[in-house]
């Protein structure tokens, strides 16, 4: 049959994948969890400690969380039923919308089924004319930095803006935007600039603040003005004296924040707070939103419980926890003769290995001594630059953090690359 050779090309795409060694379909499956404050993760049957998640307060587990979740869920049912507009919109839903504007400081939110659909929805429907006659409007000039996350720029794709139209500026160099928005004044009538608020393989931050003041300094000179949109995914209940991510370290602003309930919050789905005009553009136009089931109406309690956690004496006491944990674990990696991918102060520490095959090796180890980590290679990362990505957490102990360094030691001495 002529679909055998259609197979037969994604089999071959699927053997280059797994030739390049990038292949991300064989996971570890995790069969439940141990009843520590810290949980294990029950794998194959063992306890694996694990040191590559985005749940950087631990809040998955807590009892608030559950609780919430399961009083929703036993109320309002396992799923939503229906898209928003027609019968899925509860008051769990507007609640936390509510709650999470008041938190960022914003007008009005809108809770997504992911941060990707959030992603892709908000771009496009930000970027797109207003026409029409047409979807895509030569008015729009869209920035982005080069190392935004893809669904980013999956985002900015669907816009399909001709390549003059959409700019990319040098990773986390304003100087660089700037350029591009002088030699780009009277050719647009609006520019959106996008970028990510940490950059998730390095664990950087952008300087929102340093972005806002070129923005506002070139503003005026479009005619509809420049909108600034921030992915704060790994920003937002991780790191910030209170939590607030990227905008309260640096002292920055976006004009559209985008963020998700799935990694610090301990919940699932993505959201986007702004000015209501904004809010009530995008539910109107966000098709990821109109279109799609929202998460359910148990997830949106244990994520409206998981701020109010946050915002408490205990939510203080875990972020304070996941900075020391931080630190440790710098200064223990660094003793022992690590080095690091780049400076960060972030729960995602990359340890630079910089050899593909011996990346793999220290990954599989530690999965021997029992704990669950990631390997970044190339292309992921460039060539010479493979590294280790690991992720911390408020639950971990010192004695957690001390004994998983002791690991790497050990099997970076045997593996030769300390």
């Amino acid at each position: 049959m002529s679909k055998q050779k259609f197979y037969t090309s994604l089999q071959q795409e699927v053997a280059r994948i797994d030739a390049a060694a990038v292949s991300k379909r064989h996971e570890h499956l995790i069969e439940g969890f141990t009843k520590e404050a810290n949980p294990k993760a029950i794998i194959d049957g063992r306890e694996i400690s694990i040191f590559n998640s985005n749940d950087y307060l631990g809040l998955r587990h807590h009892p608030v969380l559950k609780a919430a979740e399961h009083k929703a869920g036993s109320e309002l049912g396992t799923g939503p039923g229906a898209v928003r507009f027609i019968s899925g919109s509860f008051a769990v839903h507007r609640e936390l919308e509510r709650k999470l504007a008041q938190f960022h400081g914003r007008e009005d939110g809108m809770v997504f089924s992911s941060a990707f659909a959030a992603n892709l929805a908000v771009i496009f429907s930000l970027i797109k004319g207003q026409s029409k006659d047409s979807l895509v409007s030569s008015d729009t000039l869209v920035i982005s930095d080069e190392l935004n996350h893809r669904s980013i720029i999956d985002g900015v794709r669907l816009g399909n803006l001709s390549s003059e139209a959409k700019l990319i500026f040098k990773h986390l160099q304003a100087d660089s935007l700037e350029e591009m928005l002088l030699a780009n004044k009277g050719k647009f009538k609006r520019v959106v600039v996008i970028t990510d608020g940490v950059f998730s393989m390095l664990g950087e931050y952008q300087d929102l603040a340093k972005l806002r003041q070129v923005i506002d300094r070139h503003d005026g000179a479009y005619e509809e003005g420049i909108l600034l949109i921030v992915d704060d995914c790994h920003g937002v209940a991780a790191c910030g004296a209170t939590g607030r991510g990227t905008e309260e370290i640096t002292g920055g602003r976006a004009d559209v924040l985008i963020g998700t309930l799935g990694k610090g919050f301990g919940a699932d789905g993505g959201y986007v707070v702004a000015d209501q005009v904004v809010i009530d553009y995008l539910r109107e136009s966000a098709a990821t939103y109109i279109y799609s089931n929202s998460i359910s109406p148990g997830t949106a309690a244990a994520a409206s419980a998981a701020l109010d956690v946050l915002e408490s004496a205990e939510g203080a006491k875990l972020l304070a926890t996941l900075r020391s944990n931080v630190e440790l674990l710098k200064e223990k990696l660094q003793a022992a003769g690590f080095a690091f991918a780049a400076p960060s102060t972030h729960p995602i520490q990359a340890v630079l290995i910089g050899d593909t095959a011996k990346t793999r090796d220290l990954t599989k180890a530690m999965y021997e001594r029992g704990f669950l980590i990631t390997n970044i290679n190339y292309p992921v990362v460039p060539k010479g630059r493979d590294e280790i990505r690991v992720q911390l957490s408020a639950t971990q102990t010192k004695e957690d953090v001390e004994a998983f360094v002791k690991a790497m030691q050990e099997e970076g001495k045997k593996l030769g690359i300390i």
